[in-house]
């Protein structure tokens, strides 16, 4: 009992701390960003922190009578360092909000942290679908690798291609973009084989020698924002450009980011996702616009977008709860909605998961650059592994 009661004190403190605990700490709002700003996803980083600090010059540093300061930790993609910060900011600087996560581990590494010091987390980036369910206190405005592959197996089977081979990076969001294309694809009728790829230092050859023996109709390939330039390489390197496989998959492979750098090979290829920096709206020719002029011209890809939608769920939140955090300001974001650069979204209230439009794209040269042109649309798209939970 003694040791409950020490947990349960110390888990009020955390709670105390978190918002503020005095009065005239309350005015302040701090914003822990946890992004890996260095190492092998110092892309995913790099493009979150750009987009939250546009957001706040667009918007102001004033919301519901509060003053916000963004603090930006880099947690170099590793998830003891991620809980180590997240720990930090809400003890010693007394964060009302971390955000950030830049990958699945880290978003789960201060789940815990988030519920014990009732401090509302924030997931721009990771996608692995049961993240929300680790603790009630993550709202996530990125996506989850279902709700982008279940329509790249339904367009696949649509449109004639029978054998797919698939190759994903081997960790959370990875093995739900194979679980939910080989679900989705063998029952249309589709033949699946599926390879898991290394996620620290892959080398993608041994792999794709396999694919090129396979003979399949296309490659469904999944690796996280950052390194599919790398795997495009050695895609070419493996003469698999000139092999007629079409290559297909969720939007990380040609994320806008380094989708110019990679070439003609990327041209044709076929990917379903939430956001492109091509995509045809007001909003986020406004968005494009304003990210490349604050940042020397660098492109927003769909990591942008999370980080610029989660600052604006944050806004919003602290709005409506009339600047109360905590289990009020959760309260306060379930079901929100709004007119992303994206399109259209909304904070599911049951699973404090985005619900938004998945675009299926096809790369093509652009005024002499490449983009991910969008040419169909599936509306208000749930996770569907938490569709089918409810079902």
């Amino acid at each position: 009992m003694r040791r409950r009661s020490v947990l349960s004190a110390a888990g009020a403190a955390l709670a105390i701390l978190a918002f503020g605990g005095t009065a005239s700490g309350q005015e302040v709002v701090k914003i822990g960003l946890i992004l890996p700003m260095t190492g092998p996803f110092a892309s995913t980083g790099r493009q979150i922190e750009a987009a939250a600090k546009l957001y706040m010059r667009q918007n102001g540093d004033t919301v519901a009578g509060k003053t916000i300061q963004l603090i930006v930790k880099d947690d170099t993609g590793v998830a003891d360092i991620t809980k180590r910060l997240a720990q930090e900011l809400i003890v010693n600087e007394k964060v009302g909000v971390i955000a950030g996560f830049g990958l699945t581990p880290l978003a789960l590494a201060s789940a815990p942290l988030a519920t014990q010091a009732k401090v509302p987390a924030v997931v721009m980036a990771a996608a692995t679908a049961t993240i929300t369910e680790a603790s009630p206190y993550i709202v996530r405005t990125s996506f989850t690798l279902p709700q982008a592959t279940v329509p790249m197996a339904n367009w696949a089977s649509e449109n004639g291609i029978k054998k797919v081979v698939t190759l994903v990076s081997d960790y959370g969001p990875g093995i739900d973009a194979e679980k939910a294309f080989t679900g989705a694809f063998s029952a249309k009728g589709g033949q699946v084989e599926n390879l898991r790829v290394p996620l620290a230092n892959p080398d993608f050859s041994p792999f794709l020698q396999k694919v090129a023996d396979a003979k399949p109709d296309a490659l469904f390939v999944f690796v996280p924002s950052g390194v599919g330039a790398q795997f495009m390489k050695q895609f070419v390197e493996r003469g698999l450009d000139k092999s007629g496989i079409k290559l297909i998959g969720p939007g990380d492979v040609t994320d806008d980011d380094i989708l110019n750098g990679m070439g003609d090979v990327a041209l044709g290829a076929i990917t379903t996702q939430h956001y492109s920096a091509a995509h045809d709206s007001p909003e986020n020719k406004a968005f494009v616009e304003a990210f490349k002029k604050a940042n020397n011209g660098m492109r927003p890809n769909f990591m942008a977008v999370g980080g610029y939608d989660g600052m604006h769920l944050i806004y919003e939140g602290l709005k409506k709860s009339n600047g109360a955090g905590g289990e009020a300001l959760v309260n306060a974001m379930k079901g929100l909605s709004w007119t992303s650069p994206r399109g259209p979204v909304s904070i599911d209230p049951q699973t404090r998961d985005i619900v938004q439009n998945i675009y299926v794209r096809r790369v093509e040269r652009v005024n002499g650059e490449l983009y991910n042109v969008e040419f169909a649309t599936i509306p208000n798209v749930k996770d569907p592994v938490k569709a089918a939970k409810s079902n």
